[in-house]
């Protein structure tokens, strides 16, 4: 027996306002995973999510690890048949909320408000990723209110450590494979190509991230008495950092672009033929001309070549007033989007080949691992892929946009490269969402259209044919 839509979303319509007021109590917990002092209230939502799973029929538990707990459910869906098996992957923590003085209302008090395009949540996780999770949580309420049951059987699959790079993750996967196995894997951290055009996700980043020392006198000396004559740790490494691009904007690291294809004919049209308003989008960052490889696009540039990126430089004395050191240490953050090819340990290998080559004898560098995972791609001929597009299509009354992601999301290459899944990218994010920094909002609408996507493919999927 086939399970009707039309109700559920009929339903979730007339249930809007609640599932908006389980959102605001999942976001007025801190959960910053990253932060110890953060601890108790990162498990409670964790427990939050294990209540609310099972409070929709998933056998659901907390799972400890050696850092934040896991999340895992199951919902065996309907019992009249075979169906397909869908993991659906979110995370529960947040990034930190400082500066705070910089957010407009209190970063976990959820508040509404008015804005150009109706209304929108404003808290930290609105979108990333509690506001997403809650769209594919929503969908399921919906079925299972409706239905009693879901229309395909779900392994739900959420953790604390996303954003710290979920040191834990890959080992729990491993030591869980056959609890996590499904069909496909189904994760909304992306976004929409704008506001009422929805978007596949085809094309990952991969991430390298790291943190350079860089060590030069035995301690902090006097820049009166020793300025001039001894290596200031500062200069050295900012000296180096500026040499990690060409006049080009190519990266000078050895061998990075080993393995980096070029795009075909077929797949530069296809850039070429979307609707990017590079103008628009450099203008709402208040940039008004692009910069990076030469002879690229923009879209080229964030989604299919790799980069470097400094993130973070310090040391020495920055506090208030005077102090004339010259510091004895130096420390900077960078990060490298790779794009298929690349392989991430090989990309360390060659910053630290650079650092070393350019490092005077009387300093001496490291390099400190903080992240590292390969590029993807999804197969856009996929029936999952199809299923998803008309689900997208039915909701917005438009096909979803392939598009390539700039960013990286490490657990979609750990669940390819661990349990062979295939990821559906289905995110309902606007690039002006300001995820990480103050005032993180998500749309109102996106919300709406994302619950009702959901619940338009969970039919999608239980009508694809099993052999």
């Amino acid at each position: 027996m086939t399970l009707a839509l039309d109700p559920v979303l009929t339903h979730l319509n007339r249930g809007l306002d609640s599932s908006i007021e389980r959102w605001k109590d999942l976001l007025r917990i801190p959960s910053i995973g990253a932060d110890p002092a953060y601890d108790h209230e990162t498990r409670r939502a964790a427990t939050w999510m294990v209540d609310s799973l099972t409070s929709i029929g998933f056998d659901a538990s907390l799972r400890e690890t050696t850092g934040q707990p896991m999340v895992v459910a199951h919902h065996p869906g309907p019992r009249n048949g075979p169906v397909p098996h869908v993991l659906y992957y979110g995370h529960y923590d947040v990034q930190p909320a400082v500066p705070l003085e910089l957010w407009d209302s209190p970063p976990f008090e959820p508040t509404i408000v008015e804005a150009e395009h109706g209304p929108r949540m404003v808290a930290r996780g609105a979108v990333d990723d509690k506001g997403q999770v809650t769209t594919w949580l929503e969908a399921m309420r919906a079925w299972h209110e409706v239905h009693g049951t879901l229309p395909i059987k779900v392994t739900a699959f959420l953790e604390g450590e996303e954003e710290s790079g979920s040191p834990s993750l890959e080992p729990f996967v491993r030591d869980h494979r056959d609890e996590l196995a499904a069909d496909v894997c189904v994760v909304s951290d992306t976004t929409m190509w704008d506001i009422e055009t929805p978007a596949l996700a085809t094309m990952l980043r991969g991430l390298v991230y790291a943190e350079i020392a860089l060590w030069g006198p035995s301690h902090d000396l006097h820049s009166g008495l020793y300025g001039g004559a001894v290596p200031n740790a500062l200069n050295v490494l900012t000296r180096i950092l500026g040499q990690l691009h060409d006049a080009d904007g190519r990266v000078q690291i050895p061998g990075y672009y080993d393995g980096v294809a070029e795009l075909s004919a077929k797949e530069k049209a296809q850039l070429a033929a979307l609707p990017f308003d590079e103008a628009a989008f450099l203008a709402s960052v208040g940039i008004s001309e692009p910069m990076g490889e030469a002879g690229r696009t923009t879209l080229e540039r964030m989604w299919t070549r790799p980069t470097c990126d400094v993130n973070g430089v310090w040391g020495g004395y920055t506090g208030a007033g005077a102090k004339t050191v010259i510091p004895a240490e130096a420390r900077a953050k960078v990060s490298f989007r790779l794009v298929p090819g690349q392989d991430p340990q090989k990309v360390l290998e060659g910053l630290r080949a650079f650092l070393a080559a350019r490092t005077p004898t009387s300093c001496r560098t490291e390099v400190i691992e903080l992240g590292a995972s390969s590029a993807l791609r999804v197969p856009t001929e996929s029936a999952y892929v199809q299923a998803a597009g008309r689900a997208l299509d039915r909701t917005f009354g438009r096909p979803p946009v392939l598009v390539g992601m700039g960013g990286s999301i490490p657990a979609v290459e750990v669940i390819k490269r661990v349990l062979g899944l295939d990821s559906l990218l289905m995110g309902f994010g606007l690039t002006d969402d300001r995820v990480h920094s103050p005032n993180e909002k998500f749309e109102l609408r996106c919300f709406e259209r994302g619950i009702q996507a959901h619940a338009a493919l969970l039919a999608e999927l239980a009508a694809l044919p099993r052999g």
